[in-house]
């Protein structure tokens, strides 16, 4: 079994941890698998990349990017109701970048924690920045937020909206999802995907954020292996792989 050396913690090390959002999704998804993961060193099988959706994004971003440079409202900006132009900052780059996104070392824990950004609109009435994030997917009817599964949509918005607060940045409640939906229903391909856009609104809420940290640095301390989340389905494989192997030999 290869065991990962690169992030790992080490109990009450005295080099700040960095941590993204992702994982702390994941300590929220199951927190026996994130400590497996970054207390143990082996993570969860990596996903197929989903190219079509960062294709999406990337093009949004140079696509907004017009508007940034002439300090100019987007159209999709008029559904919203609201006084908006996509915001300008010399770190911008670095917020929307893997691996790197905005940064806050969160001294009573010493984790680093990070999360990089779709996009920071601005609202010029209320000198708020406005979080957004880019979705694409392929569904019949209209998108909404309203599945179970979209939790994890909002806890990256509540997470970036923290993050820019921690920065020093006033920060409205309220982000967007440009919600990217391709349309099925034609009768021929034409070697391209026509998409219909959808602004949604979404009230973040970063209460759990705060306790959450505290919760996983105490799991990253502890020598004790935490419980499986029930309904994760990596821990219902693993255990029922355990099963069949155990019967047949």
């Amino acid at each position: 079994m290869a065991i990962r050396s690169r992030n790992i913690y080490t109990p009450n090390q005295k080099k700040p941890f960095k941590l993204s959002r992702s994982k702390v999704d994941s300590y929220l998804n199951c927190k026996k698998c994130f400590y497996i993961d970054r207390r143990l060193g082996v993570g969860q099988p990596p996903g197929f990349p989903f190219n079509i959706n960062s294709a999406v994004d990337e093009l949004l971003k140079k696509e907004f990017d017009i508007f940034r440079n002439e300090a100019s409202a987007h159209p999709y900006m008029d559904e919203t109701g609201k006084n908006l132009i996509p915001y300008q900052n010399d770190e911008l780059d670095n917020w929307r970048e893997n691996f790197k996104g905005v940064q806050y070392l969160h001294e009573e824990t010493n984790l680093l924690l990070t999360g990089a950004v779709d996009d920071v609109w601005l609202d010029l009435d209320t000198e708020e920045l406005v979080v957004v994030d880019y979705k694409a997917t392929s569904k019949n009817g209209e998108v909404s937020l309203d599945a179970d599964w979209q939790i994890s949509y909002k806890r990256q918005m509540d997470f970036y909206q923290w993050l820019l607060r921690q920065k020093g940045f006033p920060v409205s409640n309220d982000g967007y999802f440009v919600y990217c939906n391709g349309d099925k229903s034609l009768p021929r391909f034409d070697e391209k995907i026509q998409f219909k856009v959808s602004i949604l609104k979404y009230t973040g809420s970063t209460e759990w954020i705060e306790p959450t940290i505290f919760e996983i640095k105490d799991t990253l301390d502890s020598d004790t292996l935490p419980n499986s989340n029930e309904d994760c389905s990596y821990c219902i494989y693993t255990e029922d792989r355990k099963n069949v192997e155990s019967f047949e030999s």
